[in-house]
């Protein structure tokens, strides 16, 4: 060590960071502590061990770090530096409040600094700090940089402020393709894909993230013809390579619209990018792949899921979350314990893999293996979150044991939020709970006065208690509020688009079609032993029962099948989405449908996949 001198020790460190050598690089940090040289003054090797440690990610070692540099040794990287780590590695508000440190203790603010705190609050959707960092580039004069510029608009635009986002855009000199492209993506976003592609066709250059925002924008549509298009023209016309920034968006595309036609095309791209790069293996493949595992989970191919993760040459904890999640939504809970054991060997557990463990558990009614997770959280260094706490809540309150999930709920270290207290709202009503429910909904209500899921879930169980006066009385109280019920729409893909479908809809254009094929279906299953289930609607009289089973008879989900069954051949599997929790009665007509007409129906609702297959569901009519 005697013979290095300090900046080679700077550069040996840097270049630590930059080929992410962790281990070598806390080695020659144990090695300047234990010799003393870290403390010689103007070495400048603290800031040299700071910039290494935020380059890797390790915050904790590196506020600490820079916390002991002294001020008048730091300068305006080392503050820039923080500030822009805070933000790569998800600490925003810690990047935040270091901002406004720097702007207390005088520290020169740069356009660079600027940029990332821009970026925080596009984030955080934070319209007000973002603000009052426009008042700063003002005053500064740094709206002449057109990287600020763009970094605000997108502020502007994530906030939802379109005209801010268009006059800042109409004042600048020099209009980038960063420029236009944020333009786009705030257009695309919040004025919709007929105006998004009139700015899209205006685009003097277009760079691979424009052509992604159109390609998300269309996927999320469901115009999966268009989507193919614009690949083609993309890729093959135009020559822009997908990089792993534009193949993880897409596939993130994918996986929230459930478009399996385009997520497959993707994978296929991908694993040709992969042979002509050769057997190099790099972070990125680890990205993507993690990517199709949840796409593939997301879009009801749980097997495929599997598959590209047993292939995966590489995976660290994200990948293994995204599987456990997947497969928690498809009940398979005992799958995921049993590989629980496998992860510790290759990754450490962090929050969010206890969090999949515990859903895994409460979608498969495993009350004792969740009791074993939550308290082996400590084990592996981790404190109880509220998830964890809301996990657990919801799976002892589908298991009945309600009042065993509102003391746990009660001995939580802070206050239980809106998804704790709705969880256990949820089970009272399965398991007609009135008393505990009303409390709950008590605290529900001074929470979030304006959600109806909750006031509706107490009308039904008003009514299943005799109790009609009072549900009256609630849903009145909706409608005098001008407070609606959310609508429940179903998509279905069928030859490469997508059809949607709400409840009693007749907008499509082949609704005479679709609603024959209702009634045969009805028809069928009824012979079959299929009984409408009311226990889910509020009878407001006796008068109107044929009305209701009729309104039961037209959920967008029974709609969506309706249209499967009639455009796609015999024992060819559907796969429909729901915005909503599938209700009991289109839950048993689905079970009953998947036998009278020999197909698998697998329908993703807002919580979890259900596979109807020979009269039963994946689920075990447990959900």
């Amino acid at each position: 060590m005697k013979c290095l001198s300090y900046q080679n020790v700077r550069l040996l460190l840097r270049h630590c960071a930059h080929r992410s050598f962790l281990h070598p690089g806390k080695e020659l940090h144990a090695v300047l502590t234990t010799s003393g040289l870290k403390k010689a003054p103007r070495s400048y090797l603290s800031n040299a061990l700071f910039q290494f440690y935020a380059s890797a990610g390790e915050m904790g070692t590196a506020q600490k770090l820079f916390d002991e540099i002294p001020l008048s040794e730091k300068d305006n990287v080392d503050w820039t530096t923080l500030l822009s780590s805070f933000s790569r590695f998800g600490l925003l508000v810690n990047s935040m409040k270091l901002f406004v440190e720097m702007r207390r203790k005088s520290v020169e603010i740069d356009d660079v600094s600027l940029v990332c705190l821009f970026g925080v609050c596009a984030k955080l959707e934070d319209l007000g700090f973002g603000e009052q960092g426009h008042g700063v580039a003002v005053k500064m004069g740094f709206l002449t940089s057109v990287k600020v510029c763009n970094a605000l608009m997108d502020m502007y635009g994530k906030c939802g402020f379109v005209s801010d986002v268009k006059r800042i855009f109409e004042e600048l000199e020099e209009k980038s393709v960063v420029s236009w492209t944020v333009v786009l993506d705030t257009v695309v976003k919040w004025e919709g894909l007929e105006r998004g592609r009139e700015v899209f066709d205006e685009m003097p250059e277009r760079n691979a993230v424009a052509w992604t925002v159109m390609v998300a924008g269309y996927l999320g549509a469901g115009f999966t013809r268009e989507v193919l298009e614009l690949l083609a023209e993309m890729v093959f016309r135009c020559g822009h390579g997908l990089n792993f920034v534009t193949l993880c968006s897409m596939l993130s595309a994918c996986a929230q619209s459930g478009n399996l036609v385009i997520g497959r095309w993707v994978h296929v791209y991908a694993l040709k990018k992969a042979m002509m790069m050769g057997e190099e293996a790099t972070y990125d493949d680890v990205m993507v792949g993690t990517a199709l595992v949840d796409m593939y989970a997301k879009c009801g191919n749980i097997d495929s899921s599997m598959k590209v993760f047993r292939l995966m040459r590489k995976r660290n904890v994200v990948t293994w979350n995204a599987l456990f999640s997947g497969l928690a939504m498809h009940g398979k809970g005992r799958m995921v314990i049993d590989m629980f054991t496998e992860m510790v060997r290759e990754v450490k557990p962090d929050d969010l893999t206890v969090t999949a463990l515990l859903s895994a558990c409460s979608h498969s009614g495993m009350v004792e293996e969740g009791w074993r997770c939550f308290h082996s959280l400590r084990f592996y260094g981790l404190e109880p979150k509220v998830d964890h706490y809301a996990c657990m809540v919801d799976i002892l309150g589908r298991a009945g044991r309600i009042e065993e999930a509102e003391i746990l709920m009660r001995e939580m270290p802070v206050p239980p939020n809106e998804v704790v207290l709705g969880s256990l709202l949820g089970s009272c009503s399965v398991h007609g709970k009135l008393e505990i429910a009303e409390r709950i909904k008590r605290e529900l209500i001074q929470m979030s006065p304006g959600n109806t899921e909750y006031q509706i879930l107490m009308s039904n169980m008003y009514v299943a208690e005799g109790r009609s006066d009072i549900a009256d009385g609630l849903r009145g109280s909706l409608r005098n509020r001008g407070i609606r019920r959310i609508p429940g729409l179903s998509s279905v893909y069928v030859n490469d688009s997508i059809h949607r479908f709400s409840s009693g809809d007749r907008s499509h254009p082949r609704t005479k079609e679709i609603y024959l094929k209702l009634n045969e279906v009805i028809e069928q299953i009824r012979s079959a032993g299929y009984v409408s289930d009311l226990s889910g609607l509020v009878s407001h009289s006796e008068g109107d029962l044929e009305e209701k089973e009729q309104a039961l008879c037209c959920h967008s989900e029974k709609l969506a099948v309706c249209f499967g069954l009639l455009e796609t051949k015999p024992r060819t599997p559907l796969l429909v989405f729901k915005n909503l929790r599938i209700c009991r009665d289109c839950h048993s007509a689905m079970k009953i449908v998947s036998k009278v007409y020999d197909r698998e129906i697998i329908i993703r609702d807002r919580n979890r996949f259900h596979q109807f297959k020979g009269g039963s569901c994946s689920c075990s009519d447990y959900w």
